[in-house]
């Protein structure tokens, strides 16, 4: 039989699968992930102040990404759908860089993790801000999304450098 292949979502005859995690024991997994929407400093403020006539514009991306974590396996191809038990996403603003940082948290117990659902969160975060906010303000970056920590599973325990 030849070697297994260290990309799990192909099969020894290069087909791809959805991964079979029948076998796999539940355990409680943790999975966050950062990013960022650079803008103008007057774009930020008007969203710090919540004077765009859309609305708060943290909050409806705070419900999008919430939302987004939760249809991942809708989104991603080979995806399993999760019972998440956990979605938190918190805004940081960071004037000097113009920025907004997004960070999502998810959580859940079961056989495989919520990595996917944690940057979904984020991305979907990140493109209500630029909805949002575009008729104001078209040169925004979204960037530098990337996973921070992961816990629980067979793979065990990853926190990102934060130099990094």
């Amino acid at each position: 039989m030849p070697e297994q292949s260290p990309l799990t979502h192909f099969d020894h005859q290069g087909a791809t699968r959805m991964v079979d995690v029948t076998a796999k024991e539940a355990t409680d997994r943790l999975a966050i992930a950062a990013g960022e929407v650079v803008m103008q400093p007057e774009t930020l403020q008007l969203i710090l102040n919540r004077q765009l006539s859309k609305g708060d514009v943290l909050e409806v991306a705070r419900i999008a990404g919430i939302m987004a974590a939760k249809r991942v396996d809708m989104l991603i191809p080979l995806c399993h759908q999760l019972n998440l038990t956990s979605v938190k996403i918190a805004f940081d603003s960071d004037p000097q860089r113009q920025a907004i940082t997004i960070t999502a948290q998810v959580r859940t117990h079961g056989p495989t993790g919520v990595e996917m659902e944690a940057l979904t969160a984020v991305s979907v975060a990140a493109l209500t801000i630029y909805d949002m906010c575009k008729a104001v303000d078209r040169g925004m970056r979204i960037g530098q999304i990337r996973l921070m920590e992961k816990a629980g599973g067979k793979s065990g325990h990853f926190l990102r450098d934060p130099s990094c």
